[in-house]
């Protein structure tokens, strides 16, 4: 089972596994917790009590996840790792284009 998830995730051993599922929970709650200021800074505080809230949370929340992913990965020594994973996100959104031919 573990040699299962270890290939799924691309990764050589348990402990650079177990560096990624850390990685990844830092920098998803991190996402969490500045999105709301990040919303509050730009739109004031008077925004919290309104649905409108959320949904501008939510579309703060993606593009400061992408950065911090990079920011966190780089700073656990996994920059290579994660940049290749924003590479395969940022093209299947279209913003870069595939390297294949």
């Amino acid at each position: 089972m573990l040699n299962k998830i270890i290939k799924i995730f691309k990764v050589k051993n348990l402990f650079h596994l177990i560096i990624i599922f850390i990685v990844f929970g830092i920098t998803g709650s991190l996402s969490l917790i500045l999105g709301k200021y990040v919303v509050i800074g730009i739109f004031g505080e008077s925004l919290i009590e309104k649905n409108f809230y959320w949904f501008l949370k939510l579309i703060i929340i993606f593009p400061l996840y992408q950065i911090l992913l990079i920011i966190i990965g780089t700073i656990f020594g996994q920059f290579r790792y994660f940049w290749e994973i924003e590479k395969k996100i940022l093209i299947r959104i279209g913003i870069l284009k595939s390297t294949r031919s």
